[in-house]
């Protein structure tokens, strides 16, 4: 990794917008024209890498189903936009907190309160990943810039210590760069100049939400956290989420609210296995074993 001073007045998401030059001079409708048509060049530069991001999202799917981990790495609003996807999936697809971790300069004080410079040293990137990261692990670094220093001092790290890299960016870089990062892929957006200079948490941090959500989502897709569309992995936390687990195992078992709930209970709230029991008569036991058989598929195990 070069220790050359970065020319960070070079970088496309630090250069100022030819369009946005007289922003402050705009009424409030034409700001928000300006802006949504610069979220459209960030959704048009996910679909532009979605063979990309579909490699990523493999990735992550390996790493989980062979039990490794996976650890989102940022700073500043990349950071924030990790630790958000890390703290999403266990409601969201009941998997183990600590399956998928978020590290982030600064520390989880930077979530709420800016530390902008914690992004400034590789070596507290290194110190933090190698604290954590272990072979088999897949570390996911995010980086608007694709320069921060924080970031790149992590994913070397992680290297080193035997895992797989990513960086996810918004800044096309040089072969030479990704060759010195030792990277196993690189997804490189190029959202270009914000309306705003230099401000990535808008449309860079856009595409960046989108590429994450993408990838973690379809891995779990492909690991049968899902039955067709439905979230029969959830884990239930809430009121609402009660009522979705009741509705969806009432839909898919074809049976109504209190057969559902009646199963629920039996299955001690985990929706997949309390449809495998009322489709095909199973104890907890029997319907267990049988999706261990299928690892979590539904399903396979309803047409086994």
């Amino acid at each position: 990794m070069t220790t050359t001073p970065i020319n960070y007045a070079s970088l496309p998401t630090e250069m100022l917008h030819r369009r946005s030059s007289h922003l402050d001079r705009l009424p409030v409708l034409q700001i928000l024209r300006l802006m949504s048509r610069e979220d459209e060049r960030a959704c048009d530069q996910v679909r532009r890498n979605l063979k990309t991001i579909a490699q990523a999202a493999d990735m992550v799917r390996e790493t989980l189903a062979q039990k490794g981990r996976l650890f989102f790495i940022g700073a500043g609003t990349s950071g924030r936009l990790g630790a958000l996807e890390a703290a999403e999936c266990p409601p969201t697809f009941h998997t183990k907190p600590d399956r998928i971790q978020a590290v982030i300069a600064g520390g989880r004080k930077t979530l709420i309160h800016a530390q902008e410079g914690a992004e400034d040293s590789a070596d507290a990137g290194k110190i933090q990943i190698k604290r954590k990261i272990r072979p088999g692990d897949l570390a996911i670094g995010i980086a608007a810039s694709g320069v921060t220093p924080f970031v790149q001092g992590a994913l070397l790290g992680a290297k080193r210590k035997g895992a797989k890299t990513i960086l996810l960016t918004c800044n096309p870089l040089p072969a030479k760069k990704i060759n010195a990062l030792k990277l196993d892929l690189a997804i490189m957006l190029n959202t270009g100049p914000e309306v705003i200079a230099g401000s990535t948490r808008l449309k860079a941090a856009t595409a960046t939400k989108l590429a994450l959500n993408m990838m973690t989502t379809a891995a779990m897709v492909r690991l049968g956290k899902t039955f067709g569309s439905s979230m029969v992995d959830l884990r239930i936390g809430s009121r609402k989420l009660k009522e979705r687990a009741i509705y969806l195992t009432q839909t898919h078992a074809r049976v109504n609210r209190q057969q559902a709930l009646a199963a629920l209970r039996r299955a001690r709230g985990h929706v997949k296995t309390a449809i495998l029991m009322l489709r095909q008569n199973l104890s907890y036991a029997q319907a267990v074993g049988k999706l261990k058989r299928h690892h979590g598929f539904l399903r396979k195990a309803l047409h086994e």
